[in-house]
């Protein structure tokens, strides 16, 4: 069986057993033939809020905030058509901000790449610093008593914009709507403490759910403290086209989206497998080994106690070598030992939380990686284990586990929301 695999902006095709291999995909939805029409209409007949015309006065100061180079948001159409909207605005009254969280600036060659030249040379971008204390704003305190600092550039704008697209996400639930400031534009210590132990424990704090799910309903409560006048936020399907777009109130438009992708994303097995094939659903979310926990966290979902799971992912930056991921990794030799690091007191490092899924993850099934970038040693560092040829080490584990052994494929990875029948967390 020939399957291909998101790997990269090429793809792998690999040549899987016949029997028994069950590849698991989420519904697939064309793209809107005209693009620009549909961002438009929506941006003229929102949900919940004006038009967006007539949201905002030619006085007006505007922040829109979008999406980081690791998420392949259309930004290029959507804020073109965007601004077109706001043309009664000056652009000296508009800032676009960069939704970086707490990942890697982005280079100007990048930022050309997500938004044109036509833009990049047009407007002030600002990229978001999570560790620009002075330039943060105090939102408010949490219900959970967090502190919410976000970037005072976007706070300043007396009309606030979020951009961004929805997709399933392993401990929001979804992306899109308020992850746009939290984490997109909000300071590291409140990053932090959103993704802090506890919270990222939490059951609920999985694929698919936001009602019930702590980190998600503060990501909400910060964002709401900071009033966005407007989101824009799209579906895509497997081949980065837009599927469906919303726009509008904050909370209405976002909830509409999360309920279309949900409806073809969420997919039912009858039961665990023995091994899982999956991807981090190509560039530009496999760009490093931190983004794509995602696509062994998808896996995870559907493999069997003591399973394997083997994840091709491009890696063209490494671990990545900026951040957190790597330094805590290299912290303990064993995942017990990472978890009781991370769960000790005072301990609180940036990237953690991805390090404290992986660890989790790793005493259910052990996983290889196909890379063509990372050093093998490298992967054996983050307790992985390398591998050179999927098809090869199909074939081997196949052999550990039997001619019988069942295989799944996940062909675009986080993409997909695979859950064991009757094993699904609901929201609410």
């Amino acid at each position: 069986m020939k399957v291909k695999l998101a790997y990269g902006e090429e793809g792998l095709w690999v040549d899987l057993p016949d029997r028994n291999v069950t590849v698991v995909e989420s519904g697939y939805v064309p793209g809107i033939p005209a693009e620009d029409e549909a961002i438009r209409a929506a941006l003229r007949a929102p949900s919940g809020t004006p038009p967006l015309r007539d949201l905002v006065d030619g006085d007006d100061t505007v922040a829109i905030v979008f999406s980081d180079l690791t998420r392949p948001q259309p930004r290029e159409i959507m804020l073109a058509v965007m601004l077109e909207e706001l043309s009664h605005v000056s652009r000296e009254q508009i800032v676009l901000i960069n939704a970086l969280g707490t990942h890697r600036p982005n280079t100007d060659g990048e930022l050309v790449e997500m938004l044109g030249p036509d833009l990049v040379e047009n407007y002030r971008i600002v990229q978001h610093d999570a560790w620009d204390q002075k330039g943060a704003v105090l939102a408010g305190e949490t219900s959970r008593g967090h502190q919410a600092f976000v970037n005072g550039e976007y706070m300043r704008a007396s009309v606030r914009i979020l951009t961004g697209f929805i997709e399933p996400h392993l401990f929001a639930g979804f992306s899109g709507g308020p992850k746009s400031v939290l984490p997109g534009v909000s300071d590291a210590r409140t990053v932090q403490a959103n993704h802090g132990v506890n919270m990222i424990g939490d059951v609920r704090a999985t694929w698919g759910v936001t009602e019930g799910n702590p980190i998600w309903e503060e990501m909400r409560e910060v964002a709401q403290m900071t009033s966005p006048a407007f989101i824009l936020n799209v579906a895509l399907n497997r081949d980065k086209q837009i599927t469906g777009v919303f726009a509008g109130d904050m909370l209405e438009a976002h909830r509409a989206g999360i309920q279309f992708v949900a409806s073809t994303a969420r997919v039912a097995v009858p039961a665990p497998f023995d091994i899982v094939v999956t991807t981090n659903s190509g560039y530009p979310l496999d760009l490093n080994l931190y983004q794509s926990v995602k696509g062994i966290s998808a896996a995870a979902q559907v493999v069997k106690q003591e399973g394997s799971i083997v994840i091709a992912t491009e890696c063209r930056e490494g671990l990545p070598d900026y951040g957190g991921f790597a330094e805590v990794l290299r912290m303990a030799s064993s995942p017990d030992e990472l978890l009781a690091l991370i769960h000790s007191d005072e301990f609180a490092r940036q990237d953690q939380w991805d390090v404290q899924i992986l660890a989790q993850l790793l005493k259910k099934a052990q996983v290889y990686v196909k890379s063509s970038y990372l050093d093998p040693e490298a992967v054996r560092q983050a307790m992985l284990e390398p591998c050179e040829s999927v098809e090869a080490t199909v074939a081997m584990l196949v052999e550990r586990y039997g001619q019988d052994a069942r295989i799944c494929v996940l062909a675009d990875g986080p993409m997909t929301i695979p859950h064991v029948a009757d094993d699904m967390p609901s929201e609410g």
